[in-house]
């Protein structure tokens, strides 16, 4: 069978899915290492601050060498090691004398996959022959948010019924996901994503433009918006709202997972209906309300449903704001989607790392960290409605 460009799509789609078991796998077990190997919740912030800080390491040298060794190489390294990293988590715990650097060297491992991940599925997706770029972009990122919902929703039914205990197994189980995705790739159609004749942005022409700072700045903040509630929904909603653990799972990060997956979605099918600015500023402000609410309602109901409301308010502001940059800085390449993937890695590793590190301070209070992540949304709000202006001004001068 001949595969398309459809069949390239779907394995980008399934490389999300495969970056949400990165992202969301092992927070799902934070309580757990701390309980089975006795770390605690400076080393746990670690992990989570690692895996993002290998991601965006990964996102900065990438700009450099995908080009020169090509997307399908790239894309598969990519599976690999994500495979790799899921297996070692399993497996380094018992091995090493000391556990906590068994997860250490498993989530360095598949953080690397997960950067790949981040720099190559959109820019392989954007140069395929599609009508509606952006609803396509937002649909694919949806896809995280669909996995995460897989992620969470499967591991909470295999712990229910196997036991939290047996969680190594269900790790390898996990693994087959990129491996089999590895031999897809491996035979769909990848299209260049500069056209033969062109030459892409280079990084000093980038750097030079203003506008390229301000997306950069708002992939910051869409990355850290979306992971310091993520990160620690099961944990909050354990921990904060003291609900078991299978509560805390469904109700916290899944239902983010869910709401967030219905916004991208949504917009994945009606975006050229709606007004993509609108939509986004909306959204930033949404996300504002839902930190409020998190942080300062010490009600059970109205946290988890501030979990909810965040899911809703973050969906768009990933794959919009990318969208935006790619139809602003045309020819931006590959080295413009390596360096804001290392935007969007950096706030999703700052943003936790900051809520992880207050809640610390205020005695284990994740409420305070949540508070203090507020910044993120409201910063991401302010450049969004910057960008409106400077539309507007742009539109006014040409009449």
């Amino acid at each position: 069978m001949k595969l398309t460009y459809r069949h390239t799509i779907r394995a980008c789609l399934t490389g999300y899915i495969v970056q949400a078991v990165i992202v969301n796998f092992a927070p799902l077990l934070f309580l757990t290492f701390q309980a089975s190997y006795g770390i605690p919740l400076t080393q746990i912030t670690m992990l989570v601050t690692v895996n993002f800080g290998v991601q965006l390491l990964v996102d900065l040298l990438s700009a450099g060498f995908v080009d020169k060794i090509g997307y399908r190489v790239s894309i598969g390294i990519a599976h690999l090691t994500a495979a790799a990293g899921l297996i070692m988590l399993a497996v380094l715990p018992d091995v090493l004398p000391t556990p906590f650097y068994g997860l250490l060297a498993a989530v360095v491992v598949y953080a690397v996959g997960g950067g790949l991940l981040e720099v190559l599925v959109s820019p392989i997706v954007e140069s395929c022959p599609t009508d509606n770029k952006a609803g396509t972009m937002s649909l694919l990122h949806s896809f995280y948010s669909w996995g995460q919902v897989g992620v969470v929703l499967l591991s909470t039914v295999y712990f229910a019924v196997f036991g939290t205990a047996r969680w190594k197994l269900l790790a390898m189980l996990w693994a087959l996901l990129p491996i089999c995705n590895f031999f897809v790739f491996t035979r769909v159609p990848i299209a260049p994503l500069v056209k033969e004749g062109e030459r892409g942005l280079s990084l000093r022409e980038l750097f030079s433009r203003r506008i390229f700072w301000l997306f950069f700045l708002m992939m910051l903040c869409a990355g850290a918006s979306e992971q310091a509630v993520s990160q620690w929904a099961s944990t909050f909603a354990e921990q904060s709202l003291g609900v078991s653990k299978t509560v805390g799972d469904l109700a916290g990060p899944m239902a983010f997972a869910v709401c967030m997956g219905v916004a991208r979605s949504f917009y994945g099918k009606y975006g050229e209906k709606v007004d993509l600015d609108g939509f986004m500023i909306g959204s930033a402000a949404l996300c504002v309300l839902s930190y409020l609410l998190l942080s300062l309602v010490p009600v059970p109901a109205l946290g988890l449903v501030g979990c909810a409301l965040c899911g809703v308010s973050v969906g768009i502001m990933w794959p919009g704001t990318l969208s935006k940059a790619a139809a602003t800085l045309r020819g931006g390449g590959t080295a413009m989607f390596a360096l804001l993937a290392l935007a969007g890695d950096l706030g999703c590793s700052g943003g936790p790392t900051l809520a992880g590190m207050v809640s610390a301070a205020a005695g284990d209070e994740l409420r305070a960290g949540l508070l203090a992540a507020v910044v993120f949304p409201l910063v991401l709000l302010l450049g969004l409605l910057l960008l409106w202006r400077k539309k507007r001004a742009s539109a006014a001068a040409r009449e």
